[in-house]
């Protein structure tokens, strides 16, 4: 070959790296680095969440310089898939968020509570001379989240989009929460990549269930259910009858909820029972959680404007739908304290659903010594969380300090969760070509192997449960 011909001849480029940051061996800290020759793309960007080791890895720096990191791609808003967005921001990053409109929105709600909640806890944390430092700082701020909304740019699903030359994303309905998406990158060599997010359930009563995949060279699968199966029937029947029962003995239902997707679906069920009476009128509904009430505006608009990732019947419906009447939001912190002042009969439905903070504490605190109330626990509780505490028996919880009796009655109710199950995960994946890869992530260890294991013997697909940190090659 000549000299001449050596300089002129194209390069081929070289085969991509994929980095598993977090969502390993954890249903929380989604984080997947994808990195060619000429682009370096974070797919998911979430905190870590439940025991302390592992939410001390958000104050890590992340893996490698942030400045560098081209784009962020965002399947939805909950906060274990973008949480840690404003930390690297801070560090630096400076790209295009991607993410549908209605997560572009959603995420806004949740980041800002969030960074509400991060100082909080940092001026609790100096009232009470709990932190190690001096002062306290937050993890991040809303100065932080500002800064970061202002880098998010709305991708329509179904969309073909070029992030930067070579390398092209789409974004399909994934049927979790209202704008959730599962992601598909075609890379400068040609290789595809998806990565599921987190998938919704066929049965969700709000969306439309998630559009089948269709094949890539390299899946990253998530695993939150991939031991279980959910039976949607019988958990309608328990939600019920817990409720049932605790009015009838004049105590409280107190339902920690996430804010985004499941108070909307607990509300949608309120509704049904108010409509079949187990649900008396004159049992008043509060709904206290500032994010909550934010997110329920997001999906009234999306069924206003008729949004496609909506069933038919609740479009059919409308707003009614989602307001169990009388149904009493709680905005400000005097309408949350006027709440502990009720008693008798009530449902209180609160932020966060695995009762890791928020206005929930308070409403839990108050109620968990009297064998009169309920606690319902309505979907998946990680592991160290006071959510998976309470399902797991134990009788005191701590809070603020001290240890609260659990004398309540406390209801396991899991199948209201937003995720698909094991069944219907493979299902999801039945009818695409095998890829080359299989990554499953996105799971606590034994459901994350019981996956693994029915994608091996059922689809003959090679399926690989990652390790956290490790980097394998996109081919």
């Amino acid at each position: 070959m000549s000299e001449a011909t050596a300089h002129t001849a194209p390069s081929v480029p070289r085969p991509a790296l994929l980095s598993f940051l977090g969502g390993v061996g954890t249903v929380t800290g989604s984080k997947f680095l994808v990195e060619s020759d000429h682009a370096r793309i974070l797919l998911d960007c979430g905190l870590f969440q439940g025991f302390a080791k592992l939410r001390r890895r958000n104050w890590d720096r992340f893996a490698r310089d942030a400045a560098d990191v081209r784009a962020v791609v965002v399947t939805h808003a909950h906060l274990d898939h973008c949480g840690y967005l404003p930390r690297l921001v801070r560090q630096g990053f400076r790209g295009p968020i991607l993410a549908t409109p209605h997560t572009a929105r959603l995420a806004g709600i949740v980041l800002r509570d969030s960074a509400r909640l991060q100082t909080e806890a940092a001026r609790h944390a100096d009232e009470h001379g709990w932190s190690k430092h001096r002062p306290a700082k937050p993890l991040y701020d809303e100065t932080d989240v500002d800064r970061t909304l202002s880098f998010f740019d709305p991708v329509p699903v179904g969309a073909d989009v070029e992030i930067m030359s070579g390398t092209r994303l789409t974004l399909h309905h994934g049927g979790h929460i209202l704008g959730s998406a599962w992601a598909r990158l075609t890379l400068e060599d040609g290789h595809t990549l998806a990565v599921s997010g987190d998938l919704g359930r066929p049965g969700h009563p709000l969306l439309l269930p998630p559009e089948p995949f269709s094949g890539a060279d390299v899946l990253l699968v998530e695993s939150t259910y991939g031991d279980r199966r959910h039976d949607q029937e019988s958990a309608r029947s328990e939600f019920a009858s817990v409720i049932e029962r605790t009015l009838a003995r004049g105590g409280t239902v107190v339902i920690p909820a996430f804010a985004v997707d499941r108070t909307e679906v607990v509300l949608h069920e309120l509704t049904r029972l108010r409509e079949t009476g187990v649900l008396p009128r004159s049992v008043p509904v509060y709904v206290d959680s500032p994010m909550a009430l934010a997110a329920l505006d997001v999906y009234r608009d999306a069924v206003r404007e008729r949004s496609p990732e909506l069933r038919p019947e609740i479009l059919a419906r409308g707003e009614a739908a989602l307001s169990p009447a009388p149904f009493l939001a709680a905005r400000t912190v005097q309408e949350s304290i006027d709440i502990n002042s009720t008693r008798g009969p009530a449902v209180i439905v609160s932020s966060a659903g695995m009762a890791t903070g928020g206005r929930v504490l308070h409403h839990l605190h108050r109620l968990l010594p009297d064998p009169r109330n309920a606690v319902v626990v309505v979907g998946f509780a990680a592991a160290g969380t006071r959510a998976r505490d309470l399902v797991d028996g134990v009788r005191t919880l701590k809070m603020f300090g001290e240890y609260v009796p659990v004398r309540a009655e406390v209801a396991d109710v899991p199948h209201f969760s937003a995720h698909a199950d094991a069944d219907q995960i493979v299902g999801w994946l039945r009818n695409a070509p095998a890829p080359h890869a299989a990554y499953v992530v996105h799971g606590e260890p034994a459901a994350s192997a019981t996956l693994r294991d029915r994608l091996d013997h059922e689809l003959g697909w090679t399926a690989v449960v990652p390790r956290s940190g490790e980097t394998v090659l996109v081919r």
